[in-house]
């Protein structure tokens, strides 16, 4: 059934191996095209523009000028992280990549245009939501 194997046979059969250098890839990137980026930070921004000049009031400088840089430091930190060392082979997709391939999701593959439209829903609805409520106040 079993043998019992002495330290020294197994020491005299056994081929002993340096340790493997194991070397860490590190992936930071975001996969997803940049310019999906680039239109949620518009589209945010664009809704407190939006905000700010349908209603403009001194009060208000303030609260606005705090939240664009909760939103530039929300998304400009992770594109610095990005560019931190170690040095990385990971790139953002292109969208010519994304529209050829699709994404993995958690619950499957997905095309360029669904991937869009998952990223860029609730920034658009976001900034309709600015342009309905500045618009109900300017009728109102």
């Amino acid at each position: 059934m079993s043998k019992h194997f002495t330290r020294e046979l197994v020491a005299e059969q056994a081929i002993i191996l340096d340790s493997p250098q194991v070397t860490h890839e590190v992936d930071r990137s975001f996969e997803l095209p940049k310019g999906l980026y680039v239109a949620t930070v518009g589209l945010y921004l664009g809704f407190l523009a939006v905000m700010a000049a349908g209603l403009s009031s001194p009060g208000l400088i303030i609260p606005m000028v705090i939240f664009t840089l909760f939103i530039v430091a929300g998304f400009g930190l992770p594109a610095v992280w990005i560019r931190m060392a170690p040095e990385h082979r990971g790139r953002n997709m292109s969208w010519a990549k994304l529209v050829r391939d699709g994404i993995a999701t958690h619950t499957g593959r997905v095309t360029a245009r669904d991937a869009a439209v998952q990223v860029l829903i609730l920034p658009v609805l976001i900034f309709c939501w600015g342009v309905t409520t500045v618009t109900i106040a300017a009728l109102v």
